[in-house]
């Protein structure tokens, strides 16, 4: 492994819902949006899922995710590639939590 570990904890208040932050973490239609600097690989499902597998490109750099877990109020995804470590949400009413590691 190249590079320096390093983390990040973020915690924002936001105006929405669990019921709509949700969706923007869970559902790749949703998230391409948000996250426009990083390209998905296509065919991904409706919403992510213990299990899946998948790539993001940030300029040539390629990301593997693997989702580990996914609940009402939490997602966790493993990464591999250009970052080694792991991505951590959690969200509720009026906030979202992010802690990246790597």
């Amino acid at each position: 492994m190249l590079g320096t570990f390093q983390q990040s904890h973020l915690r924002i208040e936001v105006d929405a819902s669990t019921g709509q932050i949700q969706p923007c973490l869970l559902q790749p239609g949703k998230f391409r949006q948000w996250l426009w600097p990083q390209r998905f690989e296509e065919g991904l499902p409706d919403q992510l899922h213990p299990g899946l597998v998948f790539r993001s490109y940030l300029g040539a750099i390629e990301i593997r995710h693997e989702v580990q877990a996914v609940t009402d109020h939490h997602l966790r995804l493993l990464l591999a590639g250009g970052i080694d470590g792991f991505h951590e949400w959690y969200w509720g009413d009026r906030w979202v939590q992010s802690r990246l590691e790597g």
